[in-house]
């Protein structure tokens, strides 16, 4: 994978569950409509404390962060495939945290909407929202150029090929594993 992502990055810390993620009361949006992935987008992480400042700004459906930093333990909670996904729609393309919910991890292969990359430091303490970084797949790093300091990262291994064929389907397809779409 010879795959870089640079952007600004949204900062959180441990913990954070789906309920943070996209809030129960927005499930019934359906993300195979693509007005309603549109909306989904525009509710992620609407159910954050006001202490991380706003992750989507009012009116907007992107977000000016398409990485997120996260603690450990991120994603927990509710095994909605939809919480992937309301990151992917407003422009999330990333989240490196020191963990996931083991669930959280699968229903981003799932859908392939964002890579999870598992950090080595706890970058969440050593890093600020807005700062500018770029994830290089093939070097298993971040650079915070910011800063101008550069953290190792775990390897994406075996899950990398499925989300950058856009999910669990698409590789199956890809791969000859099921038949491809008449």
């Amino acid at each position: 994978m010879g795959k870089v992502i640079s952007g600004k990055i949204f900062v959180l810390d441990d913990n954070i569950d789906t309920d943070q993620i996209i809030p129960a009361e927005y499930l019934t949006l359906v993300p195979s409509k693509p007005d309603e992935y549109e909306k989904l987008g525009s509710y992620a992480m609407i159910g954050l404390p006001d202490r991380y400042g706003k992750f989507m700004e009012v009116g907007e459906i992107k977000t000016q962060y398409p990485i997120i930093i996260a603690g450990e333990n991120f994603g927990c909670g509710s095994s909605r495939e939809h919480a992937p996904i309301a990151l992917g729609a407003a422009g999330v393309k990333a989240v490196v945290a020191l963990s996931y919910a083991r669930i959280f991890f699968r229903n981003c292969s799932a859908t392939g909407e964002l890579y999870p990359i598992e950090s080595v430091d706890r970058l969440c303490d050593l890093f600020v929202t807005g700062q500018e970084v770029t994830i290089d797949f093939a070097g298993d790093r971040i650079i915070n150029h910011t800063q101008n300091l550069t953290y190792s990262l775990k390897p994406l291994g075996d899950v990398g090929p499925v989300i950058d064929a856009g999910g669990l389907f698409a590789y199956a397809r890809q791969t000859g594993m099921i038949a491809a779409r008449s």
